[in-house]
């Protein structure tokens, strides 16, 4: 019973941070688009982009450090503790 609730729970957070990633890729390609717009002299993409950034795009960044650090933090952490074989 236990398992199955750490299993969904799982792939919330694995979905979560799927969508995060491509949240991500999705706000830098539309900043470089800004910034060839920009260059352009079409300025309210990048200011679309600036109003966007501290709210959304900052934390969405962050989050996905952060998610990255843990996981290698879990992975190196359950590389050092001996395994424990579960009795069936």
């Amino acid at each position: 019973m236990k398992t199955s609730s750490n299993f969904s729970l799982k792939v919330i957070v694995d979905n979560f941070l799927l969508i995060n990633i491509f949240l991500v890729i999705l706000s830098s390609l539309y900043f470089l688009f800004s910034l060839i717009m920009n260059i352009r002299g079409n300025y309210i993409f990048l200011d679309f982009f600036r109003k966007l950034w501290n709210p959304i795009i900052l934390p969405l960044i962050t989050l996905l450090i952060v998610s990255a650090l843990l996981n290698g933090f879990i992975s190196w952490l359950m590389k050092k503790l001996p395994h424990q074989e579960e009795d069936i």
